[in-house]
């Protein structure tokens, strides 16, 4: 198998392995040989032993004599010693010479055998050492090349060519691996770009205004109240995109604690808090809330509901709708939110999950580009499976599928516990 190098100018390093494992090959080896040489060996004697006693080579070497047994009949052929009447002793001397050749003979073998068992151990520990030399030659290089990838070569492959074997899944494992970890390091890098862009505009908004404060000498209080005002605003919405990080970055580590808690429970919370700016847009809201058990931590789970509704109020129409459903559904507990809105391409749509994206629009909405963001890695940290779709009017529809908690009923999103529908000016009821 060829395992070209990384770069086509520059030659890949010998690391070479650690000993052990062509020690353990080479000794894995030979004590194979060794065991499957003694037991044929040991199968070998035991044919060998097996073999009739009573024959033995005479002494004139032109044939095999045959020591009869007492009352034996006349040996047929020629160049056979037949019996000796009863009474005739030396059918006992040639019992006594047969026994003990056989014996000799039995020691001759076991002592030559033992000498060419010890030999070709000795020759299968080379072989073995040879073989496993060869054997870890692809993984010597494959290492050599996994050292030299870093931060500025994980586009770089091993792109090995050859049979499919277990050496090539292991380099296209390692290929696919560099992939996820070159996506991931592109995705940090933009993320890092856009925060740092995010937090220096308000920084230079905030010196411009301090600035101008101190240089405008026919300022006046209501001029210092109004920089002060914006400055504040500044500050909230500040404050607003360094909390969404820190929950971000904090979902993305995992979950420190797991209680039980119902959806609806929470989709309730959400939507009386955000009732005021759902008024003020004169939006109505169709909620469908069933209730829906699952284990995960209440401040995210609160934090991903609110951050669907929130999109879906701040990025609906005037005069616009957007539904809120919980309930049970195929061992799931899942909650959607649907609303009107600009159209949204449909092959954007995963880009809406993506840190600071928000297809086109600006960050003086006071939206940051980072409520989905949330949504999507609470998601994952809760093991559930979110799902977004455009819808053809316009609009998004966004539905996550937690784990059903253990015991709790698994209701259909239909069957609900009640319907609340809010318009302009009327309210939650």
């Amino acid at each position: 198998m060829r395992l070209p190098s990384l770069t086509a100018s520059t030659p890949v390093p010998r690391f070479p392995l650690p000993r052990r494992v062509g020690a353990r090959l080479t000794l894995l080896y030979g004590a194979l040989f060794l065991v499957s040489g003694a037991v044929l060996l040991a199968i070998t004697y035991l044919l060998v032993a097996r073999f009739p006693a009573d024959r033995f080579v005479d002494g004139t070497g032109t044939g095999t004599g045959i020591a009869a047994e007492a009352g034996a009949g006349p040996a047929a052929g020629p160049g056979v010693h037949t019996a000796a009447r009863p009474g005739d002793d030396t059918i006992g001397r040639l019992h006594e010479q047969a026994l003990r050749q056989h014996a000799d003979q039995l020691r001759e073998f076991v002592v030559q055998s033992g000498i060419a068992l010890a030999v070709m151990v000795v020759v299968s520990a080379v072989l073995g050492r040879l073989v496993a030399r060869r054997a870890l030659r692809p993984l010597r290089t494959m290492t050599g090349a996994i050292r030299r990838v870093s931060a500025h070569t994980l586009h770089e492959r091993l792109a090995v060519q050859g049979p499919a074997d277990e050496i090539k899944e292991l380099a296209d494992t390692v290929d696919g691996l560099l992939g996820r970890l070159e996506t991931a390091l592109d995705s940090h890098r933009r993320f890092v770009a856009n925060a740092a862009h995010e937090l220096r505009t308000p920084l230079t908004l905030e010196h411009a205004l301090l600035e101008e404060a101190l240089i405008d000498r026919d300022a006046t209080t209501e001029s210092f109240r109004a920089n002060f005002e914006r400055l504040l605003e500044i500050s909230e919405q500040q404050a607003r995109l360094l909390e969404s990080l820190l929950t971000l970055a904090g979902s993305q580590r995992g979950l420190g604690h797991r209680e039980r808690l119902d959806l609806a429970r929470v989709a309730e919370r959400v939507l009386d808090v955000a009732r005021p700016e759902i008024e003020g847009r004169g939006l109505r809201v169709e909620a469908a809330i069933g209730s829906a058990a699952v284990l995960g931590d209440p401040a995210l789970v609160q934090r991903l509901v609110s951050d669907l509704v929130d999109n879906a109020v701040g990025h609906n129409t005037p005069g616009g709708w957007l539904e809120v459903t919980t309930g049970g559904r195929g061992g799931r507990a899942v909650v959607s939110v649907a609303n009107t809105g600009t159209r949204v391409p449909p092959d954007q749509v995963e880009r809406l999950f993506e840190p600071f994206q928000r297809l086109g629009r600006t960050a003086g909405d006071g939206h940051h580009g980072l409520g989905l963001s949330l949504v999507h890695a609470i998601a994952l940290a809760h093991d559930a499976a979110i799902s977004a779709r455009a819808r053809p009017g316009g609009g998004l529809a966004v539905e996550v599928a937690f784990p059903l908690c253990p015991g709790a009923p698994d209701e259909p999103a239909g069957n609900t516990v009640g319907i609340a529908q809010l318009d302009k000016g009327a309210g939650l009821r």
